[in-house]
């Protein structure tokens, strides 16, 4: 536990320095690496199949409702804070730094939670609109993509719950988990703004120049 408690090296994860001297933060890191590799090869496979349905003479361009923009703006302010809780707490000295750190780590699961709520919010006004599952490809991809998404949103919170227990629990010991945390919000939030890019702009006829069925 002294090794754990007293490494200095800790907090280097979250500025790409050196590995950590603890073994069980290195392996978390390693596997956060890989999990967002394997996640990237899935949501870029979604996204071609996307692009290929989209080319189809079925094809419709859909009109998001305005949520999504609600929904951009608090996986952004998560991903902000997560990302200042890790510096917090990678310098925290004394009880008031270490505190900001779990402030600025509670802000940022509650807008992951937010995230979530108001992708719900979007799922209705879409099912009021009459823009159901498999009403046509777009509304069948609108509802794969961002339920994927949110899954793995979601899947992240354990992560977050992980770190935020050890924030409390061990203040000195819990800024590799912070860090690995702000690591995978950053993640999420550059694939949700592929995703919002893709599901926004991707017409009919962009498909099908891109597919060459033009």
């Amino acid at each position: 536990m002294s090794a754990v408690l007293g490494t200095a090296s800790l907090p280097r994860v979250a500025t790409g320095g050196p590995p950590p001297r603890d073994p069980r933060a290195r392996a978390a890191s390693i596997g956060l690496w890989v999990f967002m590799g394997v996640a990237t090869s899935l949501f870029s496979l979604f996204t071609w199949a996307y692009v290929m349905r989209m080319s189809g003479s079925d094809a419709i361009t859909l009109s998001l409702p305005a949520q999504l923009w609600l929904s951009t703006a608090l996986l952004l302010a998560g991903s902000v804070a997560l990302q200042l809780a890790a510096g917090a707490a990678r310098e925290a000295v004394g009880i008031a730094a270490a505190w900001r750190a779990r402030r600025l780590l509670l802000a940022g699961g509650l807008c992951a939670l937010a995230f979530l709520a108001s992708q719900l919010w979007a799922w209705q006004v879409m099912l009021a609109a009459q823009v159901q599952p498999t009403s046509h490809p777009a509304g069948s991809f609108f509802y794969l993509l961002t339920a994927m998404h949110g899954l793995h949103l979601a899947g992240g919170l354990v992560g977050w719950a992980w770190a935020a227990w050890a924030a409390w629990a061990y203040p000195a010991a819990g800024a590799w988990r912070i860090a690995l945390c702000a690591r995978y919000w950053h993640f999420m939030l550059a694939v949700w703004l592929g995703l919002f890019a893709l599901l926004r702009w991707l017409t009919p006829e962009v498909a099908r120049f891109i597919c060459g069925t033009a």
